[in-house]
């Protein structure tokens, strides 16, 4: 009877020690298997292809850098970027271009794509620009005031009015209560700011980041009336972006530490 009950034991002993390895081996799979879908879903999470942004033209040097910069974080990534008037963008992206990201120079050209319903969720501020007048280098013309550009025989460019740049100008005489009648209007800043460099104009009314991405071809002078004229820059992911989960993410690299530090050094204000 003793010898039955030993044997049963040492049966059940066997049994259990069977099941806690069949349980290991079970544990052991899961937790491989676990770890190969992570794996699994990593790579499929990795990013690439391109990524197209429109950008208003007052963006071209710091964006071409935080492209070349994201292009590196994220290898088979390619950022392409079409700069120009914000008015001219946006029309292009209600009019069907394919874009992953708008990156507007007003709140005002952002809003004709949101109304359109072309916008994935709401546009976020990223950075604004103030004005400055650009002149010739060393201003022999002696410019210090926006109402100096009132005088007679000043050859003055400005944006057109329908473009960020120009909405502002027109925002800052109006504060002082000056009239200017420009020899030209431009259809984004770059335009204006290379009638200056060309020396086709002795003064445009451009951004501040402008004039410093400008270096020595221009001379910058600041007026008080600008402090009525700040331009805030929204960005925003497009509804139908070819590219969404890269394109959110140079959204993403734009608004971070790093992306703020290239923008600010470009002489951008923090939103």
């Amino acid at each position: 009877m003793t010898r039955s009950v030993h044997r049963t034991l040492r049966m059940a002993g066997a049994g259990a020690a069977a099941l806690l390895a069949l349980s290991a081996c079970s544990s052991s799979d899961d937790s491989s298997s676990a770890s190969d879908s992570s794996a699994s879903a990593d790579a499929s999470e990795k990013l690439s292809g391109t990524v197209t942004v429109f950008a208003a033209a007052s963006l071209k040097e710091s964006f071409t850098t935080l492209g070349k910069d994201f292009e590196k974080a994220h290898p088979g990534t390619k950022v392409t970027f079409s700069f120009g008037g914000s008015d001219s963008l946006a029309a292009g992206i209600t009019g069907g271009a394919p874009t992953d990201v708008f990156a507007a120079a007003s709140a005002k050209t952002m809003a004709i794509v949101t109304d359109a319903g072309d916008a994935s969720g709401t546009p976020a501020t990223f950075v604004r620009n103030q004005l400055e007048i650009a002149t010739l280098p060393g201003n022999p013309d002696r410019i210090s005031t926006l109402e100096d550009l009132t005088g007679p025989g000043l050859k003055v460019v400005l944006c057109d009015r329908t473009v960020p740049c120009g909405a502002a100008a027109q925002k800052a005489l109006d504060a002082g209560k000056l009239k200017l009648t420009p020899v030209s209007y431009e259809q984004d800043v770059k335009s204006a700011l290379t009638k200056v460099e060309l020396k086709e104009a002795d003064a445009a009314v451009v951004y501040k980041t402008d004039v410093k991405a400008a270096g020595d071809k221009v001379e910058g002078v600041e007026f008080p009336e600008s402090a009525s004229a700040v331009n805030d820059y929204p960005i925003a992911l497009l509804k139908d972006a070819p590219n969404p989960a890269a394109a959110e993410e140079f959204i993403a690299y734009v608004q971070s530490a790093e992306g703020q530090k290239v923008l600010t050094a470009a002489g951008f204000l923090k939103p």
